[in-house]
């Protein structure tokens, strides 16, 4: 109750934050699944080699081959997207960011081997090339995928808000969380 009347009593900021929405499309019936993440979706190879055509705003960018694919948030973009080599982006800006995790590149097959930043009116769009099984995940939810015709990323509609009730500047605390002892 003390908790209550102190959160009450406190001024509060509210911040937003974009959204990755994420929408799956089947190959039979039309069927289509949508989902947001906070942090980050990913799109890995059950077994061998993740081949994915990768179209930017409806666009054939590249084909892409490797371990598989992550599509983040600026808030996520401090975690699983940082440790594959992605850029730290400061949470405000409406954007995503693509990275590849193990892509081959040699002669015969290239990628563009960095990470992607897109801004909200770009869509980034993976159509499965080769018939592997592929996981899914978004966020902490983790999907096993079959008969799957594309999977459509884009920063979402929706925001997901916060009450800040103190100041906590965010690139104080990716000091403090990567750099400081």
């Amino acid at each position: 109750e003390k908790l209550v009347i102190a959160i009450a009593k406190t001024p509060f900021q509210v911040v937003e934050y974009p959204l990755l929405e994420v929408i799956v499309r089947y190959q039979h019936g039309g069927r289509e699944s949508r989902f947001l993440a906070l942090n980050e979706s990913t799109v890995k190879s059950v077994e061998g080699t993740l081949v994915m055509d990768v179209e930017m705003r409806g666009e054939h960018f590249e084909t892409f081959r490797g371990d598989g694919l992550c599509v983040s948030t600026p808030s996520g973009s401090t975690a699983y997207n940082k440790a594959l080599g992605g850029a730290i982006i400061h949470p405000t800006i409406d954007s995503i960011q693509l990275s590849e995790m193990a892509s081959i590149n040699n002669r015969v097959f290239r990628t563009v081997g960095s990470p992607l930043v897109l801004s909200a009116h770009h869509t980034c769009l993976l159509r499965p090339v080769n018939n592997v099984d592929f996981q899914i995940t978004i966020d902490h939810l983790s999907l096993l995928h079959e008969d799957v015709k594309s999977i459509q990323f884009l920063v979402a509609p929706e925001k997901i808000r916060f009450a800040r009730f103190r100041p906590f500047p965010f690139w104080k605390r990716v000091h403090d969380s990567f750099i400081a002892n």
